[in-house]
């Protein structure tokens, strides 16, 4: 049996599936429908809309199928997130990377499968749309197809999601994908005993942008920063406009000392753009930073509000 392999945007990924706050939520019948529809269309037993998680595959819809989860080192779609296209296994029992495979030789007893990766707006693969045969059985061009279009419509139920919690403006979390995002990590911190520090961000003087030179400037100051904030990040930190002028970030394994580091390298990056910039005006920006203690932050709303007052503080110390 040949395990999947895992992407080489494995942190990424797992971040932009859980800022859906979409795991072990009950069925709902926008994705059930699409289910129904790949059983009736192929006539298959089993349909399903799967999620792939760090250790499991999990299914948001089944139909044909009891359980709601199976391990992800024997999933078939952990197979199928690491291309583009349809995946497709006309008989199972007969491939040497599945026959030896337990859900091949025991129930559901997998013959055929065929799944479609599910891209997230950003364009992870965080899942499949697939279908799945007791029966060895071929793939037409039209069922290709016609998986496809089934497969776009749950990645539009999935980009629905997706957008509430995304800032539409620069395209990073909003406050209420971050809380999801943070609330994970930090119990993965307790638990594994990592640290990590919060770094509260807000803009220097950004109403007197909107107030000189108008609200579509400041949206572009907006995105600036927010991309290169994200560009100074590594791919495990967490990173968010929280509202407004107001930015946040969660750096894992990051200690207050080495987060200061950070925005040293932040600050400079953002000098370098301020010296090119053709625009009158500086983005600058003031913050906070503050060490997770799980003895002292109940939660994420706690680890904010610390951080926005060392913020203010900040803020104050420049005028």
């Amino acid at each position: 049996m040949k395990t999947p392999e895992i992407p080489p945007n494995e942190v990424a990924r797992l971040q932009t599936l859980r800022s859906f706050d979409i795991l072990d939520t009950p069925q709902e019948e926008r994705f059930d429908r699409l289910t129904r529809m790949a059983r009736r269309l192929f006539d298959v037993p089993i349909a399903l809309v799967s999620l792939v998680d760090k250790d499991r595959q999990w299914f948001k819809s089944r139909i044909g199928l009891p359980v709601s989860e199976t391990p992800r080192d024997i999933s078939f779609c952990g197979h199928s997130i690491l291309g583009e296209e349809v995946f497709i296994i006309p008989d199972a029992s007969s491939d040497e990377r599945f026959q030896d495979n337990p859900l091949v030789i025991d129930k559901p007893n997998i013959r055929f499968y065929a799944g479609c990766p599910l891209r997230a707006l950003n364009g992870t693969q965080m899942g499949t749309l697939c279908i799945i045969d007791d029966k060895p059985r071929d793939f037409s061009e039209a069922d290709l197809s016609a998986l496809t279009d089934l497969a776009a419509m749950a990645e539009q139920e999935l980009a629905a999601l997706q957008l509430a919690v995304l800032d539409e403006l620069t395209e990073i979390s909003n406050r209420r994908g971050f809380m999801t995002l943070v609330g994970y990590a930090i119990c993965m911190c307790v638990r594994q005993k990592i640290s990590a520090s919060l770094v509260f961000f807000d803009l220097d003087k950004f109403k007197l942008i909107n107030d000189t030179y108008g609200h579509s400037e400041g949206d572009r100051a907006l995105v600036t920063f927010a991309k290169i904030l994200h560009k100074t990040l590594r791919e495990s930190d967490l990173v968010a406009r929280i509202g407004g002028d107001e930015f946040a970030a969660l750096l894992l394994d990051t200690p207050k000392a080495s987060a200061l580091d950070v925005i040293l390298r932040l600050q400079a990056r953002l000098d370098v753009y301020n010296d090119k910039s053709p625009h009158d005006y500086q983005i600058d920006f003031s913050f906070g930073v503050v060490d997770f203690d799980p003895k002292v932050h109940a939660n994420v709303e706690a680890l904010l509000a610390d951080g926005d007052a060392l913020m203010y503080e900040c803020k104050q110390r420049k005028g």
